[in-house]
């Protein structure tokens, strides 16, 4: 039997309550489109998640409120965790340029895809993106391989370990073994594979199409690393991570989730104080990547609690039985509810149908697993470091795709690589 995880809601919410999560949503994809100059400031996205997350905050504080303060535990976790990899990859420095050419490009990609599951996929990110982004600089078309970088490193790569994607270490501080995720390792290689093969045909294309090619890179073999004590405080970040999940069963997951979030705060204060401020200017180092990420899920975390009540309420008697049936729900929804609440809602779902129909093997928890993992990469909204690749990207003058136009990248090439997985893995 799959292990029941705790729920985050046991009100029942009406219909209406889920409307102002809606708007929220509708207002993250069309704002940019009809009100670009308005909406690039951090204090007018604060202004819209507040509208929209403040009203419905204070209903649920009023109707449920441990539903709140269990929400509310979320985001300082993963604030903390998305702060800290965010302050401490900011410290790390690699001097010189790595060659921006497809198959370079590529191998950072694959590069990246294992490493987030060592450090997160947000830790990954953070460390990677920047000398990405440095590397092809000198390219005319670039937003295709931030896209991809979010893809792989933000998204897909992740699936190993619990340390690779937060809906992962949620159920790991349930009970799920650590090592278990070492077992998803063929869907890993396949999806991510698929995708580094369609990023070097589709780079490979854009490439030719440039009127000249970029500009050879002098110092492109001469890497040097700066800050380097920031990686032993990375390594401090994951020994939080594992040991707040070591100690959930006797303090409990909030008590633990609490410790471990003080414990990455902390980290990162550190790593403000010991890293040169040179190393974080040469990392063009901003605050604004972070708090747009802050101010949109403190609304997204508010808005989407009577939505996930809804869907828990609801999810038992869901036509959800079957492994390909819990692949396709979780991920559908991860793309746009974030993907960590949508995997306790569904594994939650899933420990109440017996052993006949999940299966002693799992086979829910792996179709569940990786949808919430591979959907996180479906929008902008779907995985936290999604939203803060764009925002860095956007702040080193890479014009990125809408909403909408990510969407229409993601549903082009992810969604028929997750059909092949159902056929493949989930039938």
């Amino acid at each position: 039997m799959i292990p029941l995880l705790a729920s985050a809601s046991t009100h029942s919410y009406p219909g209406w309550s889920v409307v102002p999560f809606v708007l929220l949503l509708l207002s993250i994809a069309i704002l940019p489109l009809v009100a670009s100059h308005w909406w690039h400031s951090n204090r007018n996205k604060a202004l819209v998640a507040a509208l929209m997350g403040v009203p419905v905050a204070l209903y649920v504080a009023f109707v449920s409120p441990a539903s709140l303060a269990h929400t509310g535990l979320e985001y300082l976790a993963f604030c903390s965790l998305i702060g800290s990899l965010y302050v401490i990859a900011g410290g790390v420095e690699l001097q010189g340029r790595l060659p921006g050419n497809s198959w370079a490009v590529a191998g950072v990609l694959a590069a990246g895809a294992v490493l987030a599951n060592l450090v997160g996929t947000t830790g990954a990110s953070m460390l990677l993106i920047r000398p990405l982004l440095r590397a092809v600089d000198g390219r005319k078309d670039r937003s295709h391989i931030v896209v991809f970088f979010i893809f792989i490193v933000s998204n897909c790569g992740g699936l190993l370990t619990p340390l690779g994607d937060p809906p992962l270490f949620l159920g790991f501080l349930q009970g799920v073994p650590f090592t278990w995720t070492l077992n998803l390792w063929k869907e890993w290689a396949i999806a991510n594979g698929i995708l580094i093969s369609v990023f070097l045909v589709v780079d490979t294309a854009r490439v030719r199409r440039e009127a000249a090619p970029p500009p050879p890179v002098a110092d492109a073999g001469r890497l040097r690393l700066r800050g380097v004590s920031n990686l032993a405080l990375l390594a401090c970040v994951v020994g939080a991570i594992i040991g707040g999940g070591a100690l959930a069963p006797r303090w409990g997951a909030s008590t633990a989730q609490l410790a471990q979030a003080f414990a990455l705060i902390f980290l990162a204060a550190a790593s403000l104080a010991i890293t040169p401020r040179e190393i974080r200017k040469a990392n063009d180092f901003s605050w604004h990547p972070f708090l747009e990420v802050v101010f949109l899920f403190a609304g997204i975390f508010a808005a989407m609690i009577p939505a996930l009540g809804v869907l828990q309420e609801k999810g038992p008697s869901l036509p959800v039985r079957e492994p390909w049936q819990f692949f396709w729900a979780t991920g559908m929804l991860s793309g746009f509810l974030d993907n960590a609440p949508t995997y306790l809602a569904f594994v939650s779902i899933a420990s109440f149908l017996p052993d006949e129909i999940i299966g002693t093997t799992y086979a829910a928890l792996t179709a569940i697993s990786c949808g919430a993992v591979f959907f996180g990469a479906l929008t902008y909204i779907g995985n936290g470091p999604n939203f803060m690749v764009k925002a860095i990207a956007e702040h080193s003058g890479v014009r990125m795709p809408s909403f909408f136009g990510y969407l229409a990248w993601s549903v082009t090439i992810l969604l028929p690589i997750y059909v092949l997985l159902t056929f493949l893995f989930f039938r």
